[in-house]
């Protein structure tokens, strides 16, 4: 009996485990692990979103690597058609709960996807906060996808060819010119 128990305990635990490893380890992998913006952080991307980009419910906004949505449900309150990209399930459940509560259904949508299977061209504005191993792939992939004029808001991490168009502390934003040196015409 007590063994009996003891199998079912230790089960449980191991499949907690994997669950675990699963939703919050892969991101390790696959682009940068959950990491939480402050308020004020959010606060401060949402300004420089508003003044640099012409708000719109046409304008497209991606949150890549979304997280538990709070910049998704920010973008979609300044204005946007907001789109997170989140590879963890949980998450995903998490934000979609937050935005449904936040009545921004219509606005804000999260997407279960791996963002770097996301093609970027349909997208005005992309704030995301990676990590530095990450960001030399992005920055190619970013600029290579996106459109002229779209607008790139990295909060702390920043690219490493990619000059900054302005930078407000460790918010790196980053505007997609017309043709970028070493682009074909």
């Amino acid at each position: 009996m007590l063994f009996d128990l003891y199998l079912v305990y230790s089960s449980l635990l191991a499949a907690a485990l994997i669950v675990f490893i699963i939703t919050f380890g892969l991101p390790f992998f696959t682009g940068a692990p959950f990491a939480v913006s402050s308020r004020f952080k959010i606060k401060k991307m949402m300004a420089l979103v508003n003044e640099l980009a012409q708000v719109s419910k046409k304008v497209m906004a991606v949150d890549v690597g979304s997280g538990d949505g709070r910049i998704v449900i920010a973008l979609a309150q300044s204005g946007f058609v907001a789109v997170g990209l989140e590879i963890n399930p949980f998450l995903v459940w998490y934000s979609r709960l937050k935005i449904k509560r936040a009545k921004m259904s219509e606005q804000a949508k999260i997407k279960h996807v791996n963002y770097w299977q996301e093609d970027f061209s349909q997208y005005d504005v992309v704030v995301l906060f990676g990590v530095f191993y990450i960001m030399e792939k992005l920055e190619k992939k970013l600029l290579s996808e996106l459109k002229p004029g779209a607008i790139v808001i990295c909060n702390h991490f920043f690219f490493p060819s990619w000059v900054p168009a302005r930078q407000e502390g460790d918010v790196f934003i980053y505007q997609k010119l017309a043709r970028v040196d070493g682009e074909k015409k």
